[in-house]
């Protein structure tokens, strides 16, 4: 089992810090956290994509927010539900 983490903000003059220190204090090393720069308007982000091709059957992820994945609580739904089961 891996622990990762993902942290998004929505343009490159955004500061992720207060996400990353929060990953960090959950004990995700370093190397396992995925950082997008990107609006949240879909799921084609290069980190974010990076991130759900590396993932495992029983890995942990940690996010601060859900909004941190998308503005759409029913479309992050459906992109996990669809990630899922093409992972696993």
């Amino acid at each position: 089992m891996e622990t990762y983490g993902y942290a998004r903000v929505s343009s490159i003059d955004q500061n992720e810090d207060r996400q990353l220190v929060t990953l960090t204090d959950l004990g995700v090393p370093p190397n396992k956290i995925y950082v997008d720069k990107q609006s949240g308007k879909d799921f084609n982000r290069p980190k974010y994509v990076e991130l759900i091709q590396n993932l495992q059957h029983g890995d942990l992820l940690y996010i601060k927010h859900i909004d941190r994945l998308g503005r759409n609580y029913e479309e992050i739904l459906e992109q996990w539900r669809t990630s899922a089961s093409s992972t696993y």
